[in-house]
C-alpha cells in the first residue's frame, strides 16, 4: 500500500454561509465519510483544515500574504490515506462531502525517497 494526499480545495468566497444546524450536518457527513475510510484501515491521517489565510514566502526572502486571492480556489484541508494506486485513491476520494459543495480533490501519491 501506498500513502496518498487528498488536497480539498474550494472558492471561499462562494461557499454558502452556514447555519450552526447546517455546520453540524456539513461535520457529521466529513466525519462519516472519513470514519467509512477508516473503517477500510485505508485512513493514514485524517488531517485538518486549513484557515484561509497565511503567508507565501519567496525565494527572494520576501514574504507576501496568502495564499494567492486571485486564484478562484484555495486549499481548505487535506487527509492521507493508504491504497495500492492512485486510482483506488481517487475510488475513496469520490465520497468527499467537498464535491457536494462546488470543490474538488486532488489525490496525489506520496513519495518514499
Amino acid at each position: 500500500m501506498k500513502d496518498f494526499l487528498l488536497v480539498f480545495r474550494t472558492d471561499y468566497n462562494t461557499m454558502p454561509k452556514a447555519s450552526p444546524e447546517e455546520m453540524q450536518a456539513s461535520t457529521k457527513r466529513w466525519m462519516d465519510w472519513i470514519g467509512g475510510i477508516a473503517a477500510q484501515n485505508k485512513l493514514t491521517d485524517r488531517g485538518n483544515r486549513l484557515v484561509p489565510s497565511g503567508k507565501v514566502v519567496r525565494a527572494d526572502n520576501v514574504i507576501a500574504d496568502g495564499p494567492y486571492t486571485e486564484i478562484k480556489e484555495s486549499i481548505v484541508g487535506y487527509s492521507i490515506v493508504k491504497a495500492a494506486t492512485v486510482k483506488e485513491a481517487a475510488e475513496l476520494a469520490k465520497g468527499c462531502p467537498i464535491l457536494k459543495v462546488g470543490g474538488n480533490v486532488e489525490v496525489r501519491e506520496i513519495s518514499v525517497l
